[in-house]
C-alpha cells in the first residue's frame, strides 16, 4: 500500500532518539493504574491531538464517517507546514510532563508512539520534504483520481460536501507546483526520468473526457433516498465545479512541469546528489525502517539477503526440471506465453481466484478477522501506464467502502502469473487487507492509533505475509514458488538499490542491475519501480527490515513459547492493537510471549 508524497506525512512519523527513550522507558512494565493522574493527563493530551490530527488530516478524518472533513483538503502550504510547530512542540511540551511510571503498559505504549510521533514531525519541519511534491506516478492528479475511486456517497449532505472538496483541489494543485519551486529554487528537484513519468501522468489526466472523469463517479452511485432531482442538481454542480476548476489546473500542473521543470531537472538521480541530500536521506530512512540502521548498514543487509534468497532460487529452479543456468530460466520465465494472461479480463479473474482462495485459508491463520471485506480492481486507465503492478487501497466501514487490491491489467507480457499468488498474498489476504482493517476496526485504540502508518510495520507485514502462503501450501508449483522467492529478492534489492541511489551515488543502471540478474521481475516492471525508488526515496527500505523484525519476533515467540505457541493468537497479538514502530513492537511482543508464558 501507498500513501502519495501528497498526504500529510509529517503526522505519522518518528524520531529514533524517541524510540529509545521510549525502549528505556517501557524496559521494565509498570504496574497497572486504574484511572491514575498520568493516565488521565495522558488522556487528555491524546483527545487533544486528535481534534488537532482531525483538523489538518481531513481525508482520514472523512474516512471514518466525519462528513464535515468530507469537505475538506489538507492545507500543503509550507507556510501552514511551519504553523504546525507551535502546537506540535506544544503536545510534546505536555506528555513530557507526564511520568511513565504512573501508566499501565498499554497508556505507556500510546505515550512513547506519540511522543515517538510528534518529535519525529518536528524533526521533519526541517527538511522540507514537500519540495519533492510529486513522484513517478504523478501529482495532485494522482491523488484526486483515488479520491473519487474510493469515495461513496450516502446522502445529499455527503454529496454536498464532496463536491466542496473537489472544488478544494484547485488549490492542491497550486500548493503543489508552489512547492515544486521551491524545490526548483533550491536544488531540490526530482531526477528528468521521474519528471517525465509524472508529466505522462498528467498529459492523460488533461486528455480524461467528461463521460470518463473519476471525479464524478461517487455521484453516480447516490442512494435510491436521494431524490431524482437532487441527483440531477449535485450531478450538474460536481461537472460544473470540475469544468471550472479542475480541468484548468490540470492543463496548468502540465504547463509548469512541461515548461519550468523538465528543463531544470536533472539527468542524475539520487537524493545525495541534491544540496543536504543526504542528510534528507538519513533521515527518510530512518523513519520508514523506525530504527537507528545507517544507509551503509542497510545496504548490507540488503546484499546478504540477496545471496540468502537466490540460494534458495536454485533450489527451486531445479524442482521445477531447468537445467540451465540461472538465466536462461530467466530469460525463459520472462517470455514463456504459458506464463501469461492473454487478455486483461483473464488476469483479474486469476487474481480474483487466488484471492478467494486465500480468504478460505485465512481461520488457520487468525482468530479474528476483521467485517470489512475487499474487492478485486483492474488499475485505473489513466495511471496504468506508471503504476506499479498492484496495490491495496484501504476501505472504509463507516462510510461503506470496501477495500480494494488493486491490479495492473496493462502490458499483459510483462505481468507473469507466477508472480500474482504472492502479489495477492501481499495486497489483498492475509496481507495489507486484513492489518489495514483490523487496524481501522481497533475500537479500543485512540484515533491516531486507527490511522497511524507505519511503513516498515505495514509493509513488513504485507511481506511476510508472502511468506505465509509458503507455510500453508497456497503455492503450488515449482514456478509459484520461484515467483515467491522473486518478489523476496525484489525486496531485497530494494535494499541494495535505494541506498546505492540515494546514498552512494550509483546510477540507474547500477541499481537496474540488482533487479535484473537476481529476480524474474519483467523488464517493464523494473524501470516502473527504479522510478518510483528515485522518486520516494527512502520509502523502499521498510519492506525487508520490518519483515525481518516480525519473523524474529515470531522465532521468539515459538523459542519461548514452544508447545504453548498458537499462529492465530499470535496474529492477533501482532494485528489487533494497530502497527507500531519496531522497537515498541519488539516491547510489546516480549510482553505479551511473558504473559502467554505465565498461563
Amino acid at each position: 500500500m501507498k500513501f502519495h508524497s501528497l498526504a500529510v506525512a509529517a503526522m505519522i512519523a518518528a524520531t529514533p532518539q524517541a524510540a529509545a527513550l521510549a525502549q528505556s522507558r517501557l524496559a521494565t512494565p509498570p504496574a497497572a493504574v486504574s484511572a491514575s493522574p498520568a493516565e488521565r493527563a495522558l488522556d487528555a493530551v491524546i483527545a487533544d491531538y486528535e481534534t488537532y490530527l482531525k483538523s489538518i488530516d481531513p481525508m482520514a478524518a472523512a474516512s471514518e464517517g466525519d462528513v464535515e472533513a468530507m469537505a475538506r483538503v489538507p492545507d500543503l502550504s509550507r507556510a501552514f507546514e511551519l504553523a504546525q510547530r507551535a502546537p506540535l512542540q506544544a503536545f510534546v511540551d505536555r506528555l513530557q510532563a507526564i511520568d511513565p511510571a504512573g501508566l499501565s503498559q498499554a497508556a505507556g505504549i500510546n505515550h512513547a508512539f506519540l511522543l515517538y510521533t510528534l518529535n519525529r514531525s518536528l524533526e521533519g519541519l526541517d527538511y522540507d520534504t514537500s519540495r519533492l511534491a510529486f513522484d513517478s506516478e504523478g501529482g495532485p492528479g494522482t491523488w484526486a483520481l483515488y479520491v473519487g475511486g474510493s469515495t461513496r456517497l450516502n446522502s445529499v449532505a455527503e454529496a454536498e460536501a464532496y463536491i466542496r472538496r473537489i472544488q478544494g483541489f484547485g488549490g492542491l494543485y497550486a500548493q503543489t507546483t508552489d512547492n515544486a519551486r521551491r524545490g526548483l529554487a533550491t536544488g531540490m528537484v526530482q531526477a528528468r526520468s521521474v519528471t517525465e513519468s509524472a508529466l505522462a501522468t498528467a498529459r492523460n489526466d488533461v486528455a480524461i473526457k467528461t463521460d470518463a472523469e473519476p471525479l464524478l463517479k461517487p455521484l453516480t452511485t447516490l442512494p435510491p433516498t436521494v431524490s431524482q432531482a437532487d441527483k440531477d442538481r449535485l450531478t450538474a454542480q460536481a461537472a460544473s465545479t470540475v469544468a471550472e476548476v479542475i480541468v484548468p489546473a490540470r492543463r496548468a500542473w502540465l504547463t509548469f512541469l512541461e515548461t519550468e521543470y523538465l528543463p531544470k531537472a536533472p539527468v542524475e538521480p539520487g537524493l545525495g546528489n541534491r544540496p543536504g541530500g543526504k542528510a534528507m536521506y538519513a533521515y527518510l530512512v530512518r523513519g520508514h525502517t523506525t530504527t537507528d540502521l545507517t544507509p551503509d548498514q542497510i545496504h548490507q543487509i540488503g546484499l546478504s539477503e540477496v545471496a540468502r534468497i537466490r540460494a534458495r532460487m536454485n533450489v527451486e529452479m531445479k524442482a521445477a526440471g531447468w537445467t540451465g543456468d540461472f538465466a536462461g530460466f530467466l530469460t525463459f520465465l520472462r517470455s514463456d506465453p504459458q506464463f501469461y494472461a492473454p487478455t486483461r479480463e483473464a488476469l483479474i479473474e486469476k487474481a480474483s481466484e487466488m484471492a478467494k482462495r486465500a480468504d478460505g485459508g485465512l481461520p488457520a491463520l487468525f482468530a479474528t478477522l476483521p467485517r470489512l471485506p475487499y474487492d478485486v480492481q483492474p488499475v485505473p486507465p489513466q495511471i496504468e501506464e506508471n503504476y506499479t503492478t498492484g496495490r491495496y487501497n484501504g476501505g472504509s466501514m463507516q462510510n461503506g467502502v470496501a477495500g480494494h487490491y488493486v491490479v495492473n491489467t496493462s502490458k499483459l507480457n510483462q505481468r507473469p502469473l507466477y508472480e500474482l499468488p504472492a502479489l495477492t498474498l501481499h495486497e489483498a489476504v492475509p496481507g495489507h487487507h486484513i492489518q489495514i482493517a483490523l487496524q481501522q476496526e481497533a475500537d479500543g485504540q485512540p484515533y491516531f492509533r486507527r490511522q497511524a502508518n507505519v511503513t516498515a510495520f505495514t509493509e513488513g507485514w504485507g511481506l511476510y505475509a508472502e511468506y505465509l502462503g509458503e507455510e500453508v501450501g497456497f503455492y503450488r508449483t515449482p514456478y509459484e514458488r520461484f515467483g515467491r522467492l522473486s518478489y523476496e529478492m525484489w525486496r531485497a534489492c530494494r535494499l541494495v538499490a535505494d541506498t546505492g541511489l540515494h546514498w552512494m551515488g550509483w546510477s540507474e543502471e547500477q541499481a537496474r542491475a540488482c533487479f535484473r540478474d537476481n529476480s524474474a521481475l519483467a523488464s517493464h516492471n523494473i524501470e516502473t519501480e527504479l522510478q518510483r525508488y528515485i522518486g520516494w526515496p527512502g520509502q523502499a527500505t521498510a519492506y525487508k527490515i520490518g519483515e525481518i523484525r516480525l519473523r524474529e519476533i515470531r522465532a521468539r515467540a515459538e523459542r519461548e513459547l514452544g508447545p504453548k505457541f498458537n499462529i492465530r493468537t499470535f496474529h492477533d497479538a501482532l494485528l489487533t492493537e494497530g502497527p507500531l514502530p519496531l522497537a515498541l513492537l519488539d516491547q510489546r511482543m516480549d510482553a505479551w510471549i511473558a504473559a502467554e508464558k505465565a498461563k
